[in-house]
């Protein structure tokens, strides 16, 4: 143990030290705590639903929070160390997302979350997925961040949207609707 972060302070890699309470140390922080939520997910499915796709997903999700905690000042050997972040994962969502939502109903009214605890805690996932998405772009607004990272994240909140409606869908748990009284 090397009590270094008692002080509020970490090391980004390439050996830059900042604040616990850094914008890009908030970026990487929140897509750690979504690749958790994800992993709780997986726990979930029963029948093996998703499983594949979700364990790619943290695989991903790794790789986006080393680009997120690679300092800018790191040296050229470092970068070279974490691998480009490739639109083909973007595809691979995007094309998940569309065979997925031609095997549920389509949806014309605002849904409750919740129903199985697979459905429900991918939900969870979805909305620490919105939040990863925001502190990257606020990351981005002071910083550079690769742009596929964002497009992933934003894809990811869907792909996690339609996952859930599904798994109720296929465990046959009827949605509830949100209703205006």
């Amino acid at each position: 143990m090397t009590k270094f972060g008692d002080k509020g302070r970490t090391s980004l890699l390439g050996g830059e030290i900042v604040s616990k309470s850094s914008l890009r140390v908030e970026a990487y922080g929140t897509v750690d705590e979504l690749n958790s939520f994800v992993g709780f997910a997986v726990s979930f499915s029963e029948d093996n639903l998703f499983v594949k796709e979700l364990l790619e997903i943290q695989n991903d999700l790794h790789l986006i929070a080393s680009h997120l905690a690679l300092s800018e000042k790191a040296n050229e050997k470092t970068k070279e160390l974490v691998p480009k972040f490739s639109e083909e994962k973007i595809k691979k969502i995007e094309t998940l997302i569309q065979e997925i939502e031609s095997k549920i109903p389509p949806l014309n009214r605002f849904i409750l979350y919740g129903g199985s605890k697979f459905s429900a805690i991918l939900q969870v996932s979805r909305c620490v997925a919105r939040r990863a998405e925001r502190r990257v772009v606020e990351l981005g607004e002071k910083e550079k961040v690769e742009e596929n990272i964002l497009i992933y994240l934003n894809r990811l909140s869907d792909l996690l949207f339609v996952m859930s409606r599904a798994v109720n869908h296929y465990r046959k748990v009827p949605e509830k609707f949100w209703t205006k009284e």
